[in-house]
């Protein structure tokens, strides 16, 4: 297997996937070249040999693999999918990339941290927000316990708005059977990844999401999620994509500061004493108390996406540590079945729950699942999209 360069296939190439299979075309990715691509859709094969001149397409996953043409596959396919085709690449011996979120239970999350653990390949996620530099900044705050620990956050993420096209664009969008969920399965995962990749994660979730409440859908376009940590802090998470134009406001309180994350700016409160000092101490007064306030601009973040297969390519040919690992999919995932079994149940969920209750009460939403057939525009995508960036 010759990894120099690295091999590269993108496995369903909608719009996402032919996002990947352009940035590598293009060679916008030191070290690593796209090998080829594989759809089941004749359609999307056709629009993509014509993109990737000399490219291989392939209309299985089979196929694709037994002609060894790749050391590596990105895959972008509908999120049901995820863990099977990871897996079939995993056997197949071949590093794995695949969309965000890794699968929609978090009994396939597991599932797949296991194969590839005992691997030894590379398995990443396209959590791509990860390489903003604003959002890398608060974790180093949070984490670093510069500002003492954490009280609360609040996150209003209502800026992924979404007409009632987007979801007419194909039978697999916004149901349970297609997709697994709504906002907080498609659009949200990149938020509730950073919700607790700078704080951790939450023991206990609540949530309420209402279905189909601004769109004819038949999961949840808006949702509200109340967490609790292990030290006392309590969490909000507003999110939806019937808000126009929307809201992206992280605001996080700690014992000795504050931070808000807004446009692009970190705006950070920083205090000479620990509040949880001077609230007692009767010879202090909080109005004396020494408050240092700065503003930081971040430039506007674009090509998150192509840092991260920067990221994974270097993570195969020279051993760097991965940004987004695989593994952590789990989290993200946790999070979402946690909300949807507190929707179900009327009630908090304390983490971990119980996985075979959430498979089950999911199957019988997939069950009763209403899927049409639509016929969605699709092109590839050569330039990037506005909906995938941070949206600030």
């Amino acid at each position: 297997m010759s990894l120099t360069p690295l091999r590269i296939a993108v496995i369903g190439v909608g719009n996402i996937g032919s996002a990947h299979a352009k940035t590598l075309y293009t060679n916008s990715v030191e070290g690593a070249v796209l090998s080829a691509v594989c759809d089941t859709d004749p359609k999307k094969r056709l629009i993509a040999q014509e993109e990737y001149k000399g490219v291989r397409a392939f209309a299985s996953t089979e196929e694709l693999f037994k002609a060894r043409v790749c050391d590596a596959v990105i895959v972008s396919v509908p999120h049901p999918s995820h863990a099977e085709v990871c897996l079939q690449a995993l056997s197949a011996d071949l590093h794995v990339l695949v969309e965000k979120p890794v699968d929609i239970t978090v009994t396939k999350a597991i599932q797949l941290n296991k194969a590839f653990k005992a691997s030894g390949k590379v398995f990443g996620i396209m959590f791509n927000q990860r390489t903003t530099p604003i959002f890398q900044r608060a974790r180093e705050l949070v984490r670093g316990r510069e500002l003492g620990e954490v009280k609360r956050s609040v996150w209003i993420i209502t800026n992924w708005y979404r007409d009632q096209a987007y979801y007419d664009s194909g039978d697999w969008r916004a149901s349970w059977q297609g997709e697994g969920g709504g906002v907080l399965m498609n659009q949200a995962p990149h938020n509730l990844d950073l919700w607790q990749w700078i704080l951790g994660m939450p023991k206990t979730v609540s949530a309420s999401c209402e279905y189909g409440k601004y769109h004819n859908i038949e999961v949840e376009d808006d949702c509200t999620i109340n967490a609790t940590w292990e030290n006392g802090a309590k969490g909000v998470f507003i999110t939806s994509t019937g808000e126009y134009p929307g809201t992206n406001r992280l605001e996080i309180s700690l014992t000795k500061g504050k931070m808000v994350l807004e446009s692009s700016t970190l705006k950070l409160w920083k205090y000479s004493n620990d509040e949880r000092e001077f609230c007692f101490d009767p010879s202090k007064k909080p109005s004396k108390e020494e408050v240092e306030y700065s503003e930081t601009v971040f430039e506007p973040h674009r090509g998150g996406h192509r840092l991260i297969v920067q990221n994974f390519t270097d993570a195969i040919l020279k051993g760097a540590e991965l940004l987004s690992p695989g593994y952590d999919g789990i989290n993200q995932i946790s999070l979402t079945n946690a909300a949807y079994l507190s929707q179900w149940l009327d009630k908090p969920v304390t983490l971990p729950f119980d996985n075979e209750l959430y498979d089950k009460l999911l199957e019988e939403r997939i069950k009763n699942s209403v899927t049409s057939k639509k016929e969605g525009e699709f092109s590839p995508q050569s330039t990037y999209k506005d909906r995938w960036q941070v949206n600030w």
